[in-house]
């Protein structure tokens, strides 16, 4: 079951990524659906569980992107932020890694890989507010957090999402590519 699982999260989850990399409002639905197959995936089988809730943030955030992107009558637009925006995104989201870490340990004692969980867990909640914003930044922290949740997914043995979280490193270069050329015809 656990194999089903992964398989149908790896579709719906590359279904995700391509279509946010071409602004597409249905990457929203997929990513939901890819969410809530992982929840199951995370909490039953492999004791990961701030990626079990950073899946449900992707549930609820794929309605909040599905409506914030709907609301728009042209096309999405590309925004590009100070630099010292990113040294806050970076210090909030590091924060909340070592809080989220004290947390997951505190409850769940059987937890595996927590800092690096709670670091890939605590940055992808801060970078998926991001790409709902429509920060062109946004692609490069999903290359970072992609390529270290690659290797947490292989470390527990989740090859099917380990070599996902490797081809996620690509295509998000491929969507920052695709975003900075839009954000140039349009700036």
């Amino acid at each position: 079951m656990a194999l089903i699982l992964e398989i149908l999260g790896v579709i719906f989850s590359i279904a995700y990524v391509i279509l946010a990399a071409k602004r597409n409002i249905w990457c929203w639905l997929m990513g939901i659906i890819s969410s809530a197959l992982s929840i199951i995936l995370f909490v039953q089988y492999s004791k990961l569980y701030a990626e079990a809730l950073l899946s449900a943030y992707y549930v609820i955030t794929g309605v909040i992107g599905w409506v914030f992107w709907n609301r728009e009558q042209e096309e999405v637009k590309i925004i590009r932020v100070e630099y010292w925006k990113h040294i806050v995104v970076i210090l909030v989201s590091t924060v909340g890694a070592f809080l989220l870490n004290y947390f997951i340990n505190s409850l769940f004692v059987e937890a595996e890989r927590t800092l690096l969980d709670s670091f890939t867990t605590s940055f992808s909640f801060v970078a998926t507010y991001l790409t709902i914003r429509k920060w062109l930044s946004s692609w490069v922290y999903w290359i970072v957090i992609d390529f270290f949740t690659a290797f947490l997914y292989f470390s527990q043995e989740l090859y099917i999402y380990s070599l996902l979280m490797s081809a996620y490193t690509i295509i998000a270069y491929f969507g920052w590519k695709s975003w900075k050329a839009s954000y140039g015809r349009t700036h």
